[in-house]
């Protein structure tokens, strides 16, 4: 019962949480040009720099929040990065200049361990044997709250205005972590004395462990390289959409191409995180590692936009069982009180995917067009997949 409680708690703040960070996505550009008068190339490079600093010092700070909520309680770094996140974004409907947008927005990566630490927590308390499917369920939330983030953000913004929408985002945020804070039932379960001493371990000792666990390390990069390929395109996506189409609806279709990914994420990834709960977590990463591969590459050379949409969403499908899996089997085989950390380190190199993967997209896009990039991250899927079979096929040999 206290599972099933827990879990539909955090559920429904994990959505509010990713949605308070996508939500941005439709007016970001448009709140700086409110600023003041600007050129054009001015508003785009903060435009990026400002929405990529978040992910930039999450990538830095996540194994922290991991590591505090090992030793002191999740619920408490839950409830500090959650009314930290709420802060961050009231604050943003104040400011008046590019700088001060910035600093809230980094400050906003600084705090951003919530999703993280709601995994370790629900993992704490899952058997093993489910893990896939309730990490899965948990992932549902997440999945569609990043999905439905710049639609509710742009609603908000053409009813109410940019400085109402940080408002009240702010407030739901804050009631999402108030009900984390009366209704979230942590039992911190006492540690042995070789449990303590582990605990006592330093950040380095951890990676260490890590490093010396290669299908544990091999599922961290899989998080790495999953985001790095999917995020190559982002930016390049309108623009490749503008070819496919002769209308003046690029921006809805392109957003549409961008949803259906997260669409086919949201619907296929208990399934999969079953399928791992009952072959193995790290075969079903095997499949739909390969099935990312298959249904990315064809994305670069459709003819109509309604193929890219189809492409897109079979791509959504496999990404689907990514994250529930590889989160799954740290839940198997990481101890309970070291969870945390290793999920954070984990954050971090989706975090850095997240930065690494537009950079990358944008390079290949300029110098070989854009269907190469299709090309080239598709055959990173195969490469990664080809990479852990290898490692999985070792170990279990030895």
């Amino acid at each position: 019962m206290a599972l099933k409680r827990n879990l539909s708690i955090m559920w429904t703040a994990n959505f509010f949480v990713a949605a308070s960070a996508t939500m941005v996505l439709p007016f970001l550009s448009l709140y700086i040009e409110s600023f003041g008068t600007y050129s054009d190339a001015f508003v785009q490079r903060w435009s990026g720099i400002i929405f990529g600093v978040t992910f930039l010092v999450a990538f830095f700070v996540s194994p922290f929040w991991g590591r505090f909520g090992d030793r002191f309680g999740r619920k408490k770094i839950l409830l500090i990065t959650g009314f930290g996140i709420a802060f961050s974004i009231v604050m943003m409907s104040f400011v008046s200049s590019v700088w001060e947008l910035f600093i809230l927005r980094l400050f906003m990566g600084v705090v951003t361990g919530f999703i993280p630490t709601s995994i370790a927590l629900i993992s704490a308390i899952t058997p093993k044997e489910e893990a896939g499917k309730i990490l899965g369920t948990l992932q549902m939330g997440t999945v569609s709250g990043g999905l439905i983030g710049p639609l509710l953000g742009g609603l908000l913004a053409d009813a109410f205005g940019f400085t109402y929408t940080f408002l009240i985002t702010g407030i739901v945020i804050i009631l999402a972590t108030i009900l984390v804070w009366v209704g979230i039932d942590e039992k911190v379960k006492g540690l042995t004395k070789q449990e303590q001493q582990e605990q006592q371990e330093s950040m380095v000792q951890v990676i260490m462990g890590i490093i010396r666990h290669p299908v544990l390390l091999g599922t961290m990069l899989i998080s790495l390289m999953v985001q790095l390929g999917n995020f190559s395109i982002q930016p390049q996506l309108a623009l490749y959409t503008a070819d496919l189409v002769d209308t003046n609806q690029i921006a809805f279709l392109a957003g549409l191409a961008f949803s259906v990914t997260g669409l086919g994420n949201f619907i296929s990834t208990r399934f999969w995180g079953i399928q791992g709960d009952r072959f193995g977590h790290h075969w079903i990463l095997l499949i739909t590692l390969v099935l990312a591969g298959l249904f990315f590459i064809p994305q670069g050379y459709v003819s109509s936009i309604e193929m890219l949409i189809v492409f897109r969403f079979l791509f959504g499908i496999a990404l689907g069982g990514i994250i529930p899996c590889v989160t799954a089997y740290i839940r198997q085989v990481v101890p309970i009180h070291r969870q945390g950390e290793v999920l954070g380190y984990n954050q971090s190199f989706r975090f850095l995917g997240n930065v690494i993967g537009p950079v990358m997209g944008g390079l290949i896009a300029g110098s070989f067009g854009i269907s190469t990039v299709f090309t080239v991250s598709g055959i990173l899927f195969f490469v990664t997949a080809t990479g852990f079979f290898w490692v999985v096929r070792v170990k279990s040999t030895s």
